[in-house]
């Protein structure tokens, strides 16, 4: 018989980063190949999937009454699950190519803290349903300080930040655990609704989730910049009904956001009180690492290094700390198993 290549027996082993905004997938071997928005669009009269990720993500606000385009994820949990089944399949199968594969991949999946048994098991059925043959769950903010190469196993205290899409995770890790973390609802998509809700209230004019994202990422600050950033906005004027363009800035932004930061500050405080005073010490010496989207708004780690007296540096490439942690795991699972969320024994490395 002839020799048959090994590439037909097995696939390579992913790890997913399951978030609410964006979905990102390492594959073993070949580090990052997909970033795409965690949005699918649906055909109510076939049953059909139109479009997945950035095309679906065009569509939303935009479709007619029998086109959906949702978010199946809310708050960094499956909202939707038969549509995450389907956005997982697209992932997977558009990450393994052409390729034919006897066998699915072992897949580790990123969630947020706090997650409990029936939402990691939905995140798990889902891949399985996907096409995983094995599926590994960890939490979102150690697979990000993996991703960071902070020292996880060590005993030592570390405290990440992770604001993503949906969820604002904290933790304080040492010896392979968590010793404390809180999950927020206060994220990435709470700062779009502040934003919608400033300018609805202050302007009388109506804008969509979209706009306000494209406004914090474009002007948002939470401190006073040295450049003056503004931005030209378009809505609906909420008394005459017409379009009206007004002109935000970055002081507007920070009017907007200063509520939740409030928010963020108070989670915060209170990981600091679970935490031992022993590993406060070395958060003290050694600081807090943020990552994820959020980690991008301009002047965080500083207003943040003020508030808690304590240093505070953004990750390397934080909008991938993640994936990458998620992905470093495929790499060799063993050393991790003590991190999985409720997870049967690590199989040797196929």
């Amino acid at each position: 018989m002839g020799k048959i290549s090994k590439n037909l027996f097995f696939s390579s082993d992913i790890g997913i980063d399951l978030g609410t905004a964006n979905t990102l997938v390492y594959v073993r071997g070949r580090g990052i190949v997909l970033n795409e928005p965690s949005v699918v669009a649906i055909n109510d009269k076939t049953g059909q999937m139109v479009a997945v990720g950035r095309q679906a993500k065009m569509m939303l606000g935009k479709t007619p009454p029998h086109i959906r385009a949702i978010r199946p994820l809310s708050h960094g949990v499956i909202s939707d699950f038969e549509v995450t089944e389907e956005l997982l399949a697209y992932l997977i199968n558009k990450a393994q190519g052409e390729r034919t594969h006897f066998f699915g991949p072992r897949v580790v999946v990123g969630v947020p803290t706090g997650v409990t048994n029936v939402e990691s098991r939905a995140v798990r059925d889902a891949a399985l349903t996907a096409g995983a043959r094995e599926v590994y769950i960890v939490e979102e903010p150690v697979a990000g300080a993996i991703g960071a190469k902070l020292p996880v196993h060590d005993a030592v205290g570390t405290m990440v930040l992770d604001i993503g899409g949906g969820t604002c995770d904290i933790a304080v890790l040492s010896l392979g655990g968590t010793v404390a973390s809180k999950s927020s609802h206060i994220a990435g998509d709470y700062f779009n609704d502040n934003i919608v809700d400033y300018v609805r209230n202050e302007f009388h004019l109506a804008i969509g989730e979209s706009t306000a994202e494209e406004v914090k990422i474009s002007v948002g600050s939470v401190l006073p910049q040295d450049e003056g950033l503004v931005r030209a906005v378009r809505g609906r004027d909420l008394a005459t009904g017409l379009p009206r363009e007004i002109i935000l800035s970055s002081e507007h932004v920070r009017t907007a956001l200063s509520p939740s930061l409030d928010g963020l500050m108070d989670a915060l405080k209170e990981v600091i009180e679970q935490t031992p005073p022993e590993l406060l010490s070395d958060v003290l010496e050694r600081g807090v690492v943020v990552f994820g989207g959020g980690a991008l708004l301009r002047g965080l780690p500083r207003l943040l290094a003020t508030m808690l007296g304590v240093p505070v540096r953004i990750a390397s490439d934080p909008l991938t700390a993640v994936v990458r942690g998620t992905g470093i795991i495929t790499e060799d699972p063993r050393p991790f198993t003590d991190m999985f969320l409720h997870e049967e024994a690590i199989l040797s490395p196929a």
